[in-house]
């Protein structure tokens, strides 16, 4: 195995040339610090998304805002990793805030495709996604917000697991919105990513929405077959508009759980068509509230004005992007007086619907759900940039869960035009070694096909 002096020197090299992916924001560069001797990790390389604090290493969320800044506390998540022995690599490229879908929105320029540099890697967790599917780790951390993780994985060809709301700790993650983010995991494999996630899971008392259960043996249930398992196959996911080659691959992973002994079923899930306009006001009344801390006083970059107020609009104004800001915004007008029941609480309401869906179905016989974690392959740099609408419709098949709170995980399935695409498994709320095992099925059935 290599030592982490030669995995930053490695992937040091391949970012300096032609072909760099801009996948990382910083390198570890202390290569003496001590290690669990006897961890489940032991040794293994694992990189950061940049929004999750770590000691040593800058957390700049991607954001001239946070440009430089040391956070003086560790993310629960990092410290459970150091404890199992894993190699901390560095901290990876994402959209500013986990703001997007592209990971062209970081201040620091966009990561690009492993697969084909002129199309994005997804977003926002796409550094952590390149940087697995690049072979420069294998495994890494993600924050899932309404797909980041997934998303991403699926457009990088690799493994993307985000757990149910409550199973991983988010102290130490800088909050984009708090009833949506959880950290969740990248792997080469089913069994990387789930290592991964038996490491990170387990109540944290720093973390008011952690919950305490215990946590299964994930590794493990990469081989445990889907003998007798309905899995449902959403008709909302399947739309007319579905690439048909997107369409093809489903099927085909489909066909591969039957033939492991699963019981295929068409299935409903009525309100789907809410989930974006209801995540889209959601997501940004809690982005302007917790963003508003990015002011130039506490921590990160302040510039220079004549009183406080102009201080802050200063600070705010240059160091924020254009999505940033955008969603600030919005969720400032949602959240506004004569505004708030109108789109807030609407909202709201539309999310409990989405959720009283899942629970109806997980609770009529079906186990988990299967669909595309996408509705094309990845899309070229700058194809989306001009239109935040169609950007935020990549994220259509994804934002359900994290509307509802349940476990999702993305698969390779397949390639499209020489570009992987991904199936995605939903579970009930804790099951994630169900889906698990689902994954790992699709996986096997699909025999590397799939890279």
């Amino acid at each position: 195995m290599e030592s982490l002096r030669e995995v930053v020197g490695r992937i040091t090299e391949a970012e300096r040339g032609d072909q760099a992916l801009n996948a990382f924001l910083s390198l570890a560069d202390d290569f003496e610090a001590p290690m669990s001797p006897a961890g489940s990790l032991q040794g293994v390389p694992v990189a950061i998304k940049d929004n999750i604090a770590t000691h040593g290493l800058p957390t700049t969320c991607g954001s001239r805002a946070l440009e430089g800044y040391y956070s003086p506390f560790e993310a629960t998540v990092v410290r459970r990793l150091r404890a199992a022995g894993a190699s901390i690599v560095g901290k990876t490229n994402l959209d500013e805030f986990g703001m997007g879908s592209s990971t062209e929105n970081s201040a620091f320029g966009a990561t690009l495709n492993p697969h084909d540099r002129g199309r994005v890697p997804g977003g926002s967790s796409g550094g952590s996604a390149a940087a697995v599917a690049a072979g420069y780790v294998t495994m890494a951390l993600g924050s899932d917000t309404g797909g980041s993780v997934r998303q991403p994985a699926a457009l990088c060809g690799v493994v993307g697991v985000k757990p149910t709301y409550g199973r991983v700790s988010r102290y130490g993650l800088v909050a984009f919105a708090s009833s949506l983010d959880q950290i969740g995991t990248f792997g080469r494999t089913v069994l990387d990513a789930a290592r991964l996630l038996e490491v990170v899971s387990g109540y944290d008392p720093r973390d008011a929405t952690s919950v305490a259960r215990p946590t299964p043996p994930f590794a493990e249930a990469v081989a445990d077959g889907v003998e007798g398992l309905v899995v449902g196959v959403p008709e909302e996911y399947l739309p007319e508009s579905l690439d048909p080659a997107v369409r093809e691959r489903v099927d085909a992973a489909l066909e591969g759980l039957r033939r492991a002994g699963a019981d295929i079923r068409s299935v409903s899930l009525p309100h789907t068509d809410l989930a974006i306009p209801c995540y889209y006001v959601l997501a940004p009344a809690e982005a302007s509230s917790n963003l508003a801390r990015f002011d130039g006083v506490r921590y990160g970059v302040r510039e220079t004005g004549s009183d406080v107020q102009e201080m802050y609009e200063a600070t705010r104004s240059r160091t924020l992007g254009h999505e940033v800001k955008r969603r600030i915004m919005l969720g400032t007008y949602v959240l506004s007086a004569g505004y708030y029941d109108e789109y807030y609480g609407a909202a709201q309401r539309a999310r409990e619907l989405i959720r009283a869906d899942f629970r109806q179905l997980f609770s009529s016989g079906v186990d988990v759900l299967f669909t595309p974690t996408t509705p094309t392959p990845a899309f070229a740099l700058g194809a989306r940039t001009a239109d935040p609408v169609e950007m935020y419709h990549s994220d259509v098949f994804t934002v359900t869960a994290n509307l509802a709170g349940i476990p999702a995980l993305s698969v390779p399935i397949g390639r499209v035009d020489g570009l992987p695409v991904g199936g995605q498994v939903l579970a009930p709320w804790w099951e994630e070694a169900r889906m698990i095992a689902v994954a790992g099925t699709v996986e096997r059935a699909l025999q590397g096909a799939a890279r």
